[in-house]
């Protein structure tokens, strides 16, 4: 099967090669013979009922800092794609959510990886309040009242806004801590939404653990450990990877959520877990496959791309009955 693929993604010039999730998929989908196209979410266009990208062929090697080479532009209708792989990083901001609507035109016609109106539906720190049963004791709000009673029933705790990404503005409030009414009032003056306050998890200190999904199976996981003096695991502000299996509970979690990612399109997830608790679900673009790759000595990009491949085929015989 060979496909046409279209990336929306942000500069590859960009990237770091030996950690890109986006990077190893177009390798992989390469290695397949597929056909390659790369866009900026800007590009991206809505007009007369369809939906244009000012798109480049683009192929892909393992070669730092020469590891792409792009086409001239051309006006491509993403109707006549295969694929689109929604892979821009967030935030999740009304661009990122505009972007998911003009996607939804052409999906599932063509197949855009993950369901774009579901990427809409389940911003990480809001899509896991569906599942209570297995996320720490969480409060979504405004009110600083709200906010002070559930400092004082749990003391430690975790203040974050609830659309950020990559670990930026989370906060660790100790019970003595002075500074949370003018964290609140900077959040205030950032953003109109509420922010998420949880429970702060000790377990961090031993590391946030990143599994990864395809088709709501688990395929492996990292331990991204803290660095010393930092409440946040994220790789990016200092976390350090660590190979790492799932445990029985991460495997019960797993189960738990696997169906419903699958049932709703999301081919590609990536999870966090603390301790015993899932603490996010990232469905935008979730990052991490490298790194598993090299500890466990696995080809998460191919399983991606067999999910998609059988998507893809599952969708033409339906077509042809």
């Amino acid at each position: 099967m060979s496909l046409s693929v279209a990336i929306q993604m942000d500069p590859i010039e960009r990237i770091d090669i030996d950690v890109d999730s986006t990077f190893a998929l177009a390798l992989e989908a390469q290695k397949r013979g597929h056909a390659l196209w790369h866009y900026l979410v800007r590009d991206l266009t809505f007009a007369h009922g369809k939906v244009r990208a000012q798109a480049r062929r683009l192929s892909v090697r393992r070669e730092k800092c020469n590891h792409f080479t792009l086409g001239p532009v051309e006006a491509v209708d993403l109707r006549a794609m295969d694929v689109v792989l929604m892979r821009q990083d967030p935030p999740f901001d009304m661009a990122y959510i505009t972007a998911t609507h003009v996607l939804e035109h052409i999906h599932p016609a063509t197949l855009v990886v993950n369901d774009p109106a579901e990427v809409r539906n389940a911003p990480e720190k809001l899509f896991v309040t569906h599942f209570p049963e297995l996320m720490p004791p969480t409060l979504i709000a405004s009110d600083r009242q709200e906010i002070d009673a559930f400092r004082a029933e749990h003391k430690d705790i975790i203040v974050k806004p609830l659309f950020g990404n990559g670990g930026a503005g989370v906060f660790h409030v100790t019970p003595d801590d002075e500074n949370l009414g003018s964290l609140l009032e900077m959040f205030t003056s950032m953003s109109r939404e509420p922010v998420i306050v949880q429970r702060y998890l000790p377990e961090v200190r031993q590391g946030d653990k990143r599994i990864i999904l395809v088709d709501g199976k688990a395929v492996g996981g990292i331990m991204r450990v803290p660095a010393r003096g930092e409440a946040r695991a994220n790789l990016h502000v200092g976390g350090t990877a660590v190979k790492s299996t799932l445990t029985r509970r991460e495997q019960e979690i797993c189960v738990a959520i696997g169906p419903e990612l699958a049932r709703r399109g999301m081919i590609f997830v990536g999870i966090d877990v603390i301790g015993d608790y899932l603490t996010e679900i990232n469905v935008t673009s979730p990052t991490g496959i490298q790194q598993i790759d090299r500890f466990d000595g696995i080809n998460i990009s191919a399983q991606i791309w067999d999910a998609i491949e059988a998507r893809r085929q599952g969708q033409a015989t339906a077509t042809r009955r």
